[in-house]
């Protein structure tokens, strides 16, 4: 009996029996590290090993794992109603969510529309933006993006995304989209020259991150040249996409990315930290003007557009629970807090000579190591850093050469400052 129970193969191993993970080869990845519970920032494995959970389990967890508020929030909910279907009703935790999103929101906008995730959400905006200009009599086909962006893995968010390795096999697929450069400093005149040279009356929409382009390595640029931008799509007619699906809820410094804006989006995207990582959900807002123009007695005007699980009660909740800790006076400290400690990290980080373009936006601090001038996402210097950091209990996931953290905002200085320690043990050896 104890030899057979020894045999046993470990949650890891049955894992590879049966499942694919996401961005990984499976041919040469090791093994999955098997996590079997979360509390505040950090996670715990089958083995007894703890991880400061430095990226916020891909930039969705706010409050910490397991957080005991949303959990009693979302078990209550669930003995009252799961589920029900979203077209021809409405349920308590929909409506109240929408209700107090929108007052923390851009002033202009004024309704909201729920899906599952940060693709699906652009995806809405997307079929929003194009319909809407159906609607009206005046067909827009265009759209104009930032280069190496980044709106999600669905065929619609992959298109107005950068092209690269990650969308090479389906580009016959995708619509064609044009490209400015990010403005980031140095760029600003280049960016602002090629928009307006890309405007004209066929531009349907102007997407973009607002002020952080996550997966595109935290590519980071300013409000200034973010308004201008605005301005001049605004100008030309086009209708303006901001994509906070990481962005929002805090991370920037401020709730949304757009507040540091005078210009104002007629779109939102929200997702990941939405629900406080609970759960999957996502938000496409839009203006009243956008709205308007699919109200119409002719059905064929209708955003013929749905999920199954459309304002799920469960996730609503969540998100209305997560959304209470978010205004909290403690967790607003936090997010200060955080950013202060990064800002001091950040002049740390300048005495490094591997270390290059240093940046920082409210809780996100990024930067590039010196990998000889390859700045690659499949840079191998990415595997080197990510296993070191690992072995020392410390998740984080670089984007090639660019190693960034985005802790939940409930770490506690003591872990911050371990993570800081073994960010400059790590550049102790390169």
């Amino acid at each position: 009996m104890q030899n057979s129970l020894l045999a046993l193969p470990t949650l890891s191993e049955r894992d590879r029996a049966v499942i694919w993970h996401p961005f990984t080869q499976m041919q040469t990845a090791p093994l999955p590290i098997s996590i079997l519970r979360g509390e505040g920032a950090v996670l715990y494995d089958e083995t007894g090993n703890e991880y400061i959970d430095a990226i916020s389990s891909w930039w969705v967890n706010l409050h910490g794992h397991a957080h005991p508020y949303i959990a009693e929030r979302v078990a209550q909910q669930l003995r009252t109603l799961e589920h029900v279907i979203f077209a021809g009703f409405t349920h308590k935790p929909a409506v109240e969510l929408a209700e107090r999103l929108l007052p923390i929101l851009p002033g202009n906008q004024a309704k909201i529309f729920y899906s599952d995730n940060g693709s699906t959400a652009v995806e809405v905006a997307l079929k929003m933006a194009f319909q809407y200009w159906h609607n009206i009599g005046q067909p827009r086909t265009r759209v104009i993006a930032l280069e190496d962006a980044y709106h999600g893995d669905t065929f619609g968010a992959m298109a107005v995304g950068g092209r690269s390795a990650f969308t090479a096999p389906f580009v016959p697929f995708l619509f064609d989209v044009d490209y400015i450069p990010a403005p980031v400093p140095g760029r600003e005149d280049e960016a602002l020259a090629k928009l307006e040279a890309l405007l004209d009356e066929t531009v349907a929409a102007f997407i973009f991150e607002p002020l952080v382009q996550g997966a595109g390595g935290m590519v980071m640029y300013q409000p200034g040249v973010l308004d201008k931008l605005m301005q001049l799509a605004r100008n030309a007619g086009a209708l303006l996409i901001a994509d906070e699906v990481m962005t929002g809820f805090g991370r920037t410094g401020r709730l949304f990315a757009s507040h540091y804006l005078t210009e104002q989006p007629d779109l939102m995207c929200l997702s990941k930290g939405l629900t406080g990582g609970t759960m999957a959900l996502g938000v496409t807002t839009c203006t009243n003007a956008i709205y308007e123009a699919f109200l119409s007695d002719d059905k064929f005007k209708t955003l013929f557009h749905g999920h199954s699980f459309t304002a799920n009660p469960l996730a609503c909740t969540a998100a209305l629970a997560s959304l209470d800790l978010t205004l909290s006076e403690e967790t607003q400290a936090n997010i200060q807090r955080i950013a202060d400690r990064h800002e001091r990290f950040s002049q740390v980080l300048q005495g490094y000579s591997t270390v290059k373009a240093i940046r920082q936006h409210g809780t996100i601090l990024a930067f590039d190591l010196d990998a000889g001038g390859q700045t690659s996402y499949f840079n191998n210097i990415r595997d080197v850093v990510y296993n070191f950091l690992l072995d020392r209990g410390v998740l984080m996931r670089p984007l090639g050469n660019v190693l960034y953290m985005l802790p939940p905002y409930c770490i506690t200085d003591e872990q911050l400052t371990y993570v800081y320690e073994q960010v400059e043990a790590l550049l102790k050896t390169l």
